[in-house]
């Protein structure tokens, strides 16, 4: 039996979580093996969020007075919550690719900053990419015109050793014409 002490403790733990994550995911780790539920658990760690899973009038005490008491309160089954600190689609993703894996694990209803996502958007959410894949597509996007200037500028360097030139204006260029059959 759980004391007054340790209930406190967790609620005060959950409402904490509540109000510092940037999303929030309703889900169940029920059916899973150990070392599943412990992938998953560092998945989640890893996209800097983390998943509680505790008795339902806990999730429920704990989300009074917040955003998420609609959505936490009188929950009935089992019921796992999934917290994202910065990459709700990180978290998300893991719970949805969790899911694929072990048919009992329900990606469900969540939050998004203060906002209620049903299923479906949750869903969409955890279609997108992860932060760390946003970010390398954006420094791929900054570094194509640097390394397209950069390999231009080496094949000028390579057509003046070629050529047998020391300065690119001394280049000779030759016309390439271009038939274009109709």
């Amino acid at each position: 039996m759980i004391t007054r002490e340790s209930k406190t403790a967790v609620i005060n733990d959950l409402k904490e979580k509540i109000t510092n994550s940037r999303a929030l995911f309703l889900t169940n780790v029920i059916g899973m093996e150990a070392n599943e539920a412990v992938e998953l658990r560092k998945t989640i760690r890893e996209s800097k969020g983390a998943l509680v899973v505790t008795r339902n009038s806990l999730f429920g005490k704990a989300a009074e007075g917040t955003y998420a008491e609609e959505l936490l309160k009188g929950l009935k089954g089992t019921n796992a919550v999934a917290f994202a600190f910065e990459d709700a689609p990180g978290v998300a993703k893991a719970l949805l690719e969790t899911s694929k894996e072990v048919d009992a694990v329900v990606l469900g209803k969540g939050f998004l900053g203060e906002e209620l996502l049903d299923e479906n958007r949750v869903m969409a959410l955890a279609k997108l990419p992860s932060r760390d894949e946003m970010l390398g597509t954006v420094l791929a996007t900054f570094q194509a015109p640097v390394s397209s200037l950069a390999r231009l500028i080496n094949a000028i360097k390579d057509e003046c050793e070629t050529q047998g030139v020391e300065k690119a204006a001394d280049l000779k260029l030759e016309a390439k014409a271009e038939t274009a059959e109709a």
